[in-house]
């Protein structure tokens, strides 16, 4: 049964080190490996919120609804 459990204590001890000595790489690990996992997770959280996204943003200008008059010079006369 020691042998099961050998490596998972070896590794906890291994990183409860490196969280004393190198803190700063320790830690960008662990938000690195929390970061996959948050795209999973976070999307079901924020429906069961309420959130829904927002429109899309207009790709073009939207046209009149009626004749269009022929433009003749610059209209500021």
């Amino acid at each position: 049964m020691a042998s099961l459990t050998g490596p998972f204590r070896q590794t906890y001890r291994y990183m409860q080190r490196q969280a004393h000595e190198n803190t700063v790489i320790f830690y960008s690990c662990i938000i690195g490996l929390i970061g996959p996992a948050m795209v999973v997770t976070i999307p079901p959280i924020r429906e069961r919120f309420g959130y829904r996204p927002a429109e899309p943003v207009p790709t073009s200008y939207p046209l009149p609804n009626r004749a269009r008059r022929p433009v003749q010079g610059y209209e500021d006369e």
